[in-house]
């Protein structure tokens, strides 16, 4: 039932006033990532009015996520994102709707998320899937609200290449130097609220399209939050650059995912508080016999790379959780299964070491 006066304080202004609200209130925008930067967008789209949003992420909630992606509470530990994303979202505002996608952005399933969004919010925090985000969306003509955190610095644009470049305009290839998430370099927590809410911002601008807004096409917001200095840098679009230079159909979706673009890593608090876990101790016998943990079951790497099946009766319904000696070989091994098609496979953080130190 709508309640008069939800959106009294932003109708009033005169960029927004009536016509905008109801700009907003047919708008459709795809959230990928709901994590630091995917929860306050969402929640300010949401209390602005926005009349579709569309959640995309695979992940469950775990201790360190708290930090920064106020969305969840202590009490959400073990649940996916997705379903605490759409009920807290909907006690704030019920008269929008929200569809949520718990499922990983991949070559195969991208065009079919964005089909039924008109914007695309990046909230993503590794190049793999951002560059996959890219590309589909000019293949679609679609436009992305860009966001990336690294440390105390944060970055916010908007990528269409109707009216300016794309995100291969700024980055043609993957930075050897700076993998946002592999490197595990570390984000203060008001950092992505910060971020997450100047691409909410951005995307009102996008939707009302008053003529005093001036939408951030073809430059790149940048805030350092060790200074609080802000500066805009330009983005020109490049005539030869490998994807929106391109005619439509030419486009083809990147397929080449890193291991650390994959996988999550749950560690011992994430996983002493759950009782759907299967361990999995993919190290080889000998390591095994030394020493594993308790009601832990052993498939070795190995044995994976010959032959996947050996692994489908395993935890059937529950989560699986791979370990090895310090957790290397476990994020190779769950990359392996889940290229293979299986879901729900997790790495334990320091491996066998790191859970051994808990006593």
């Amino acid at each position: 039932m709508k309640m008069p006066g939800r959106y009294d304080r932003q109708e009033i202004l005169a960029e927004i006033g009536l016509i905008g609200q109801k700009k907003l209130s047919f708008a459709r925008i795809l959230v990928v990532g709901a994590g630091g930067l995917g929860c306050p967008a969402l929640q300010y789209l949401a209390g602005a009015g926005i009349g579709t949003l569309g959640i995309v992420d695979h992940d469950i909630i775990t201790l360190s996520n708290l930090q920064r992606q106020v969305l969840y509470t202590t009490e959400d530990l073990g649940k996916p994102k997705t379903d605490v994303a759409r009920a807290r979202l909907l006690q704030l505002n019920p008269e929008i709707t929200i569809h949520t996608y718990a499922e990983k952005v991949t070559e195969n399933n991208v065009l079919d998320l964005f089909s039924n969004y008109d914007i695309i919010i990046d909230g993503t925090d590794n190049f793999a899937t951002k560059f996959l985000i890219n590309d589909a969306a000019v293949k679609m003509g679609k436009p992305v609200i860009y966001g990336a955190i690294q440390g105390f610095e944060g970055q916010v644009s908007i990528f269409d290449s109707k009216y300016g470049p794309c995100y291969r305009c700024l980055y043609p290839k993957p930075p050897q130097q700076t993998i946002f998430n592999c490197a595990e370099t570390g984000v203060i927590g008001a950092l992505p609220g910060i971020v997450g809410s100047v691409q909410a911002m951005e995307v009102i601008q996008w939707v009302v399209r008053h003529p005093s807004f001036q939408p951030l096409i073809g430059k790149l917001w940048i805030i350092d939050a060790r200074t609080m200095e802000t500066r805009i840098v330009r983005v020109p679009k490049q005539k030869e650059c490998s994807v929106c230079s391109k005619l439509l159909a030419e486009i083809i979706l990147p397929t080449d995912f890193p291991v650390c673009s994959l996988i999550t890593e749950l560690d011992y608090n994430d996983i002493a508080r759950r009782n759907d876990v299967v361990l999995i101790d993919v190290r080889e016998l000998s390591e095994y016999v030394e020493g594993h943990i308790s009601g832990s079951q052993h498939i070795p790497f190995t044995l994976l790379q010959k032959n996947t099946n050996v692994f489908t009766s395993q935890g059937d319904g529950k989560i699986c959780v791979l370990y090895c000696q310090k957790g290397v070989r476990s994020k190779k091994a769950a990359e392996w299964l889940l290229l293979a098609g299986f879901k729900n496979i997790f790495s334990l953080k320091g491996g066998f070491e790191a859970w051994s130190s808990h006593g």
